[in-house]
């Protein structure tokens, strides 16, 4: 937002600029109305422009985080997944195999 912002400023620098290079320059013709309904003008068609790139870049701000949240629940979930995989593994691997000091048979 701070570059729209120096956009903004050297813009309006820019058209004061052209405005004081013209040959019958003078502060008093800035406040006529023909010159201040173009300024008014100006400012108003920037808020409008500044209004909706704020809105759109505010909004794809928010999606990307919704995907960053979305991605570290997927990747918990693959993790708690991974977690359980392996402690029914082994619970199954125990089951299947019982140890040798329980299978002995007294002669």
């Amino acid at each position: 937002m701070r570059n729209l912002t120096l956009i903004g400023v050297l813009l309006l620098a820019l058209a004061f600029l052209l405005y004081y290079i013209m040959p019958e320059f003078s502060i008093v013709k800035l406040f006529e109305p023909y010159s201040l309904m173009g300024i008014l003008a100006g400012i108003g068609i920037g808020l409008i422009f500044g209004g909706i790139v704020g809105y759109v870049s505010k909004g794809s701000a928010i999606k990307q985080e919704q995907q960053r949240k979305a991605y570290k629940q997927l990747v918990k979930e693959k993790e708690e997944l991974a977690r359980q995989a392996a402690e029914n593994a082994r619970v199954q691997q125990q089951t299947e195999f019982p140890s040798q000091d329980e299978n002995t048979q007294t002669y």
